[in-house]
């Protein structure tokens, strides 16, 4: 990996140490910019656009900034665990607590970024009402994104849930079903590939955008602005005080980026600062 770019002495001191069962090593802790070079990791999409315009302004700042796209949920966490990149900006709260408790990782929450909101979509029905009876309606499999959906499709009035479960719900907490809805749980990444097949879908606003919706315009129900689902940066804890992360906010969260959001996305992504 880029991380290390190491003297070939250093390299035989370091194969000596695990030879002989030393924990040293594998117990430092290295600063993401060590090799002034910062890997981040991304999901294809508007992630992907805005860390573009944010390389361009590290580099006014003389921060080089290297983009790793992910085209799916579980990777990014993965490859920031194993060192193969610095930090990730991606994902929601609920998603990045659920995802590293289930897999024991050891990364922190660094600062947030921007909001998606996930939105109703169908080809041929233009409001949630129309929906018929016995409709098939598709959302995401994963726990965090799956219960997201369900909060969504209560909101637009096709259910209701239990009370007591909130962000944490499943289809087994559906207590009134409106429509005799047949809801469809698919992997997040191909819901808006399968739309077809389906009668409506909750999609998560990134791989809508993909597909070549305009969530603003093409949702038939879309989350409120105030949806409590706000991405963020994820780094290792043992980086979280990395002086680089505060510049890098800096610079993610300021006017120029906020406006590009505004002007690019025309409200399917939202700023969160």
């Amino acid at each position: 990996m880029k991380k290390w770019l190491l003297t070939g002495t250093f390299l035989l001191s370091l194969t000596g140490l695990a030879a002989c069962g030393s924990d040293e090593a594998s117990n430092s802790t290295e600063g993401l910019y060590d090799d002034e070079e910062l890997v981040i990791g991304v999901t294809a999409g508007p992630h992907e656009q805005i860390l573009e315009k944010v390389i361009e302004l590290a580099k006014e700042e003389d921060i080089n900034i290297k983009p790793q796209v992910f085209t799916d949920y579980v990777m990014p966490n993965v490859a920031l665990a194993e060192k193969e990149i610095d930090l990730n900006i991606f994902q929601t709260e609920p998603y990045f607590n659920a995802f590293k408790e289930d897999r024991n990782l050891d990364l922190v929450k660094s600062f947030d970024t921007v909001s998606f909101p996930m939105g109703i979509y169908a080809l041929d029905v233009k409001d949630v009402a129309e929906l018929k009876d016995g409709a098939k309606i598709g959302l995401p499999s994963d726990p965090t994104n799956s219960g997201r959906a369900l909060l969504l499709f209560e909101k637009a009035g096709l259910i209701e849930l239990d009370p007591e479960t909130g962000i944490n719900s499943t289809v087994r907490d559906i207590e009134k079903n409106n429509g005799n809805y047949e809801f469809i749980e698919l992997d997040s990444a191909q819901i808006a590939r399968q739309l077809e097949e389906l009668d409506a879908a909750a999609i998560n606003t990134n791989f809508a955008i993909e597909a070549g919706f305009v969530p603003s315009k093409d949702a038939i129900f879309i989350e409120p602005k105030d949806s409590p689902y706000v991405n963020h940066a994820a780094v290792r804890t043992e980086n979280k005080d990395d002086e680089i992360l505060e510049k890098l906010a800096e610079i993610y969260r300021s006017e120029e980026i906020e406006k590009f959001v505004e002007e690019e996305f025309d409200g399917s992504v939202i700023v969160s600062w």
